[in-house]
């Protein structure tokens, strides 16, 4: 149905305006299933999860799976997050268009000072605060959304300082309208994003990588724990997958449990190198050969 992505400064009040939406859609006529999706979500803790870049990345990827996974025609999803990279809202943007549903973006448009009065004041009750570098780094870097910008439109505005956020505020009434207006031939100022051969293609794509992906996995564990089941428990030298792929060479006995963990990992960091540009391998040889290339890695015995 539609995707809404909440974005601002760090403690600008955007947990707070989630909720106020979500309550009010469900208030409405519509009544709409809803879904907010949030750090939380996953209990990650967001002085660990914006320590560094890589850790900010890894957050963004599994958000973005998270929200991917989410989208439909019947559900409301809400991402709930500093939102603060115009490349991430576009990305949002683009699996809302693959979707082919409604999408917004609600701005808590806060001064940088409030908002770190009100990080400090969450620090002194108790609450989950950003430590004082971390919150100075994530301010600096903002970027603040642009309605000119596709990914960024149609954008409704909140000023948590100056007028608080309730289920009844004019850019939350705004929204809910807009995510739950019928939508006939003469309608204008409601917009489904539609999906583009290209989307389909890409979405039809990814889904392909990630099933070659498992497969080919589970087919080098099967290979390896035949083998060692045949060498008796002992060293498994040269563990052949296929023909013109490298060997596996193993010095101890590795068990099925360590084998599926190092399978999950792969797996997951393959994910995550997708993200940042290079695709998932498509075909079965390829992830055969990445996999195997890892656990030599990963066993030591490269």
């Amino acid at each position: 149905m539609a995707l809404v992505v909440i974005c601002g400064q760090p403690c600008s009040g955007k947990s707070t305006a989630a909720l106020c939406l979500a309550e009010a859609l469900k208030e409405s006529e519509a009544n709409p299933i809803v879904r907010i999706i949030d750090e939380g979500s996953f209990h990650l803790d967001r002085n660990q999860s914006y320590a560094d870049m890589p850790a900010e990345k890894n957050l963004r990827g599994v958000l973005r799976s998270e929200v991917d996974r989410s989208l439909s025609k019947e559900d409301v999803v809400i991402v709930d997050s500093l939102n603060n990279i115009k490349g991430y809202r576009y990305e949002l943007w683009c699996l809302a268009r693959a979707a082919g549903i409604r999408y917004c973006v609600v701005f808590c448009d806060a001064e940088e000072t409030h908002c770190r009065k009100w990080n400090e004041e969450r620090r002194e009750k108790g609450e989950a605060a950003y430590d004082d570098k971390i919150f100075e780094d994530l301010a600096r870097r903002f970027e603040r959304p642009d309605r000119r910008n596709r990914w960024d439109s149609p954008l409704f505005e909140l000023w948590p300082h100056k007028e608080g956020v309730t289920n009844s505020s004019a850019a939350i009434t705004e929204a809910v309208s807009y995510l739950t207006k019928k939508v006939d031939s003469k309608s204008r100022d409601v917009k489904v994003l539609q999906p583009t051969i290209a989307t389909q293609n890409a979405r039809f794509s990814e889904a392909n990588s990630l099933y070659e992906l498992d497969r080919a996995t589970q087919e080098v564990i099967s290979a390896i724990v035949e083998t060692q089941s045949q060498a008796l428990g002992g060293p498994s030298n040269g563990i052949s997958v296929g023909v013109g792929l490298p060997t596996i060479t193993i010095s101890r006995s590795v068990g099925l449990p360590e084998l599926r963990r190092l399978r999950r990992t792969f797996i997951k960091l393959t994910g995550q190198t997708s993200l940042s540009g290079r695709p998932p391998p498509a075909d079965a040889e390829s992830a055969k050969r990445m996999f195997v290339d890892y656990l030599n890695r990963e066993l030591g015995a490269a």
